[in-house]
């Protein structure tokens, strides 16, 4: 059974930071590519940070400089780096893992974690 299991969301200050975590089990992880994505209220989900086969990159543009993907594949885990957030950062969180034959979206997720961005 695949599990993808999120933590690291909260409460914090603008221009604070968080790391999410996304801790993979029942896949074989190294041989999937990762990404989070976000959805605000009354908003469509969005895609924030991809990591491609050989390291490469994608983010959104609003968040390029301030977030950043990796991984750990000893660990089954895909991280996300937010630095200098602002309240339009507020969102529901989760990551997605797929196979690198599937386009962004498809595979598992996880169950999402609340980023709340606020004074």
């Amino acid at each position: 059974q695949v599990q993808l299991v999120e933590s690291g969301g909260g409460l914090v200050q603008p221009g604070g930071s968080l790391r999410l975590s996304c801790a993979a089990s029942g896949i074989n992880f190294r041989l999937y590519l990762a990404g989070w994505y976000r959805q605000a209220p009354g908003k469509q989900r969005e895609s924030v940070a991809q990591m491609f086969n050989g390291g490469s990159t994608y983010y959104k543009d609003s968040v390029k400089g301030r977030f950043t993907i990796s991984r750990d594949n000893a660990k089954n885990t895909v991280y996300l780096q937010m630095t200098n957030l602002n309240p339009e950062d507020s969102a529901v969180y989760s990551c997605n893992v797929r196979p690198s034959t599937a386009p962004p979206g498809q595979g598992y997720w996880g169950q999402g974690t609340q980023v709340t961005v606020s004074s």
